[in-house]
């Protein structure tokens, strides 16, 4: 079995950039938003940004987190990143054929909610409500 280090740098040799820049450029772009101020929005440092945008790789977690200030499906960053998709993040799994109609309606109404911030705060208050009373 090949050490986690050396898998490491295969991957990072491997790494190409230029779609992972392009997409957040478009990003950027389509928000009318500086790096700054997605950096500022994300949690993530304005030079880390400017670092992935130079063509470093970033981190896993730092991908998930622009994805959510994006307000996009993280697995479409990840893999532009190099990274597998993540199961968690699977569309797939949010089928609605299976699920009653008050439970969809539920789940659009928070997926309306446009502050990621204020989606997830309520997002938790549901879960937190759903734990007391249904264990």
């Amino acid at each position: 079995m090949e050490p986690i280090a050396q898998a490491k740098r295969r991957v990072r040799k491997n790494y190409n950039p230029e779609p992972l820049i392009e997409r957040l450029k478009e990003l950027l772009t389509e928000r009318k938003e500086s790096m700054r101020g997605a950096s500022l929005a994300s949690g993530l440092d304005y030079g880390y940004i400017q670092r992935i945008i130079q063509g470093h790789r970033p981190a896993m977690e730092a991908v998930i987190l622009l994805a959510d200030h994006f307000e996009i499906n993280p697995n479409a960053l990840l893999t532009l990143a190099g990274y597998p998709p993540l199961k968690v993040f699977d569309i797939r799994t949010a089928s609605t054929e299976n699920l009653p109609p008050e439970a969809v309606d539920v789940a659009l109404a928070i997926a309306r909610i446009p502050n990621p911030g204020e989606r997830k705060q309520i997002a938790d208050a549901v879960m937190t409500l759903l734990k007391k009373y249904f264990g």
